[in-house]
């Protein structure tokens, strides 16, 4: 599935069943509330806390769900995720071509 295949099923799907967008606000503390579900995994399975009995242990589901309001909030706000991220590479690549190449805490 492409960036725009995603925005577009997204769509879709909450004309279809999700009634309409939650406010650009909502899906704001949305998303944040999903980014903290995943950290909350990733500092137990990668860091140094321990999972709680029954605690969620799989980060694929909240990483679905980040993409998810992300979608929603780049529909809501008119952009295109695919050119966003074309953009982000063409940034990253002039800015920091060189950069992280001669950074010795990278190179071990």
């Amino acid at each position: 599935m492409t960036i725009k295949e995603a925005q577009d099923k997204v769509d879709q799907w909450i004309k279809s069943y999700g009634v309409r967008y939650f406010n650009e606000l909502t899906n704001m503390a949305i998303l944040t509330e999903e980014v903290g579900e995943l950290a909350r995994i990733m500092s137990r399975k990668y860091g140094e806390q321990s999972f709680k009995e029954g605690e969620k242990q799989d980060p694929s589901e909240e990483m679905a769900d980040i993409l998810w309001v992300l979608i929603c909030l780049a529909n809501q706000t008119g952009v295109d995720l695919t050119e966003a991220l074309q953009k982000s590479f063409e940034k990253k690549t002039l800015r920091d071509k060189e950069r992280h190449i001669n950074n010795p805490k990278l190179n071990h």
